[in-house]
């Protein structure tokens, strides 16, 4: 009974965090000039709040977020969308009409149980072409409307993860509850958290949270502007940027894209 019992207590300790059975840093990811963390700030559906508010706030930290958008909703601020492209900022592909579960009454005449790979395909195909008629630009990377992975219902569903996978760099999701391991983590079913009406605070945590492991924080937001539903706070965002470029604070902030392809090629060197 001694091997079990010693093993029990080891596990005991453990979970009281008295013992780490892993070497110091040994599973941390290896971001560029030794940052400890990542963090990428995005924005869906082509809000016109994003560019009308969001772009002079970004350029003034001199940071670039990733944008999903759809692109019918590009074309009233078309000339503000072109700049977010001349300023470095990720445009990445949202779908064209943006179907979600009919369990949304808005989404009931567009809805994913009644679509299948195929329409799919034609839809994200559709604004691939659309962003790079309207921009001049290919998207790479892809945000799930409403974070949903499926079409169909029942026996007949299927994960539209494989194809989002066959066509982008990376696809992140929605309301997911953590950062992602960059070691380890799916690039085609990124995790996104919802950064609508979050406190610089939590955002904060979210950040700190990730740093043991050197993770990847990627946020998802939709207006920015004051407080109100889907918006990012300006005043929230100003605050975080603020933290997030301090050098002490150890943060690499960029593109979906941008850390994508970097998590890409340290995976090559394996």
């Amino acid at each position: 009974m001694v091997g079990p019992m010693k093993e029990l207590l080891i596990s005991a300790i453990v979970l009281l965090g008295g013992i780490s059975l892993s070497a110091p840093g040994q599973d941390q990811f290896a971001w560029p000039e030794g940052k400890r963390v990542a963090v990428s700030l995005s924005f869906d559906d082509a809000r016109a709040s994003q560019v009308l508010t969001g772009l002079e706030l970004f350029e003034r930290h001199g940071v670039r977020v990733t944008f999903y958008v759809n692109p019918r909703s590009m074309e009233k601020h078309l000339a503000g969308w072109k700049k977010a492209v001349a300023q470095g900022h990720e445009i990445g592909n949202h779908s064209h009409t943006h179907p979600c579960s009919g369990n949304f009454p808005w989404s009931r005449q567009n809805s994913l149980e009644e679509y299948t790979i195929a329409k799919l395909e034609q839809d994200i195909e559709a604004a691939d072409r659309e962003i790079e008629r309207l921009l001049g630009v290919r998207a790479t990377t892809f945000a799930y409307p409403c974070g949903s992975k499926f079409v169909g219902r029942g026996a007949h569903t299927q994960s539209t993860v494989p194809l989002v996978a066959r066509r982008f760099r990376a696809g992140r999701g929605f309301r997911d509850v953590a950062a992602n391991d960059p070691g380890y983590c799916d690039l085609a079913q990124l995790f996104g958290i919802d950064s609508d009406t979050m406190t610089f605070e939590k955002m904060k945590d979210a950040v700190v949270k990730a740093e043991p492991i050197g993770g990847w924080v990627v946020f998802a937001g939709h207006e920015i502007g004051k407080p109100r539903s889907q918006t990012t706070e300006a005043a929230v965002l100003e605050e975080f940027l603020t933290y997030a470029k301090d050098p002490a604070n150890g943060i690499w902030l960029d593109t979906v894209d941008a850390v994508a392809r970097y998590v890409e090629k340290q995976r090559a060197k394996r």
